[in-house]
């Protein structure tokens, strides 16, 4: 594990370039990011503060342990959850941890899951806010999309951010997991946004550029007849091929 300086500055790039507004992925305050700590803790993006040029300061470190007896809980009341996210921070400094810590705790305690970010890009969410957005974001339509968001995306209908949300992925996840064995690359998130991971800030970047791009295409497919997926047949090629497996380690560098 990289030392807490150099996990911390990698966490910043990432944040800041998915808070570039060029990117289309957040606006404002929206969206968060985490990156590992150590084994007891990870850092976190502080509630209200932007990702377009956030710093160190930016950042709350938080117990795992805490979070997992939190998350543990069948349902906790908003001043509980306020209550609790405070006890988790580790020289928080005067900051609190973003309502999605919850969230956070539980995808980077999946197996090779170092850095999760979670943003509401423009097109992602024209989808995803739509009346069949389920519909709308199944399916794979061209090879990079497979190497770099995986076979397909985790879906979760709308529920209440915090720890309502949590749960809701935790058992998303489980069910992807149970099918693909192994973590879905990207989480796509009804009336809300995606949630990218990986073992690597390249990763995350790549997967949720990708995604915005996929957007793109499927919403310039819906004026010509709506979009063509890829078959199975065609996306087990692709998620199989031992050259694609090797672009993607080099793409997630």
């Amino acid at each position: 594990m990289p030392q807490l300086s150099q996990r911390l500055q990698q966490l910043i790039g990432m944040s800041r370039a998915l808070g570039a507004p060029g990117a289309d992925c957040i606006i404002l305050g929206e969206g968060n990011t985490s990156a590992d700590a150590d084994a007891e803790s990870f850092f976190v993006k502080a509630s209200g503060t932007s990702l377009v040029d956030i710093d160190a300061g930016g950042f709350v470190r938080v117990s795992r342990s805490t979070l997992r007896e939190l998350l543990s809980e069948k349902s906790l009341t908003d001043e509980q959850v306020g209550q609790g996210l405070i006890a988790a921070s580790i020289d928080a400094d005067g900051v609190r941890p973003s309502v999605e810590t919850f969230l956070h705790a539980l995808l980077l305690d999946l197996p090779g899951i170092e850095f999760v970010g979670h943003t509401h890009p423009t097109p992602i969410n024209a989808l995803l806010c739509s009346q069949r957005p389920e519909e709308a974001i199944r399916g794979r339509l061209f090879p990079d999309e497979v190497v770099c968001c995986g076979p397909e995306s985790a879906w979760i209908p709308y529920t209440d951010p915090g720890l309502p949300l949590a749960k809701a992925v935790g058992a998303a996840v489980d069910d992807f997991i149970e099918r693909w064995n192994e973590p879905p690359k990207v989480i796509m998130m009804q009336n809300h946004g995606m949630i990218a991971m990986g073992g690597s800030t390249a990763q995350v970047l790549a997967a949720t550029s990708m995604a915005v791009k996929a957007a793109h295409v499927r919403l310039g497919a819906a004026a010509y007849g709506g979009i063509r997926p890829l078959t199975d047949s065609e996306l087990e090629r692709i998620y199989t091929r031992p050259d694609e497996h090797y672009r993607q380690q080099l793409l997630n560098r």
